[in-house]
Order: structure tokens, then C-alpha cells, then sequence
């Protein structure tokens, strides 16, 4: 698929992108590149190809999931200017 200069600029336009003259040659040789690899890659049969979630097919190693510290609720909230029923009061932000 070819691009031509008139739709780099219309592109630069909604993108807000700056694009000079003289790079414009540049810019639509490199999209123009891109948008042939595309083509390409699209011609490939993948019919038999399953999908991968990680091309190194690895797992995650998982930690247990288990409580690991004891409850500090009351001893944090000690220094809290309010708190009440376990709760944190802040003054009221939005009116």
C-alpha cells in the first residue's frame, strides 16, 4: 500500500504534529515501508497458529495468598486527627 505527501500532511494535521517540506519525502517513504510490511504480515496464514498470552510461554511464579501481618487498624488510627468506627474522617472537599 503506497501513501502519498497529501495524506502525511492530513495525518501530521490531526495528530498535531509539526512536518516540515523537506521531511515530508522522508515521512511518506517510512509509512509507505510500514504500511507494505503490514500487507505482508496480513498474507501470512496463521490458520494453525494458536494464540500465545507470552511468546516465552512461561508462568508467573505466584506468591501464596495468605495474611502476612496482623491487624494495626487501632494503632494507626491512634494519630489520626478524627476517626470513628474504624474509619479515617476527612473534612469535606467538594460542596
Amino acid at each position: 500500500m503506497s501513501i502519498d505527501s497529501s495524506k502525511v500532511e492530513s495525518v501530521a494535521i490531526l495528530a498535531r504534529l509539526k512536518v516540515n517540506e523537506h521531511e515530508l519525502p522522508d515521512y511518506v517513504n517510512s509509512l509507505s515501508s510500514i504500511l507494505d510490511l503490514v500487507d505482508t504480515m496480513q498474507a501470512v496464514d496463521t490458520s494453525n497458529v494458536e494464540p500465545l498470552a507470552n511468546p516465552l510461554d512461561a508462568s508467573q511464579r505466584l506468591r501464596a495468598d495468605v495474611v502476612t501481618e496482623s491487624n494495626q487498624r487501632d494503632a494507626l488510627q491512634a494519630n489520626a486527627p478524627k476517626a470513628e468506627q474504624g474509619l479515617f474522617l476527612v473534612p469535606k472537599v467538594i460542596e
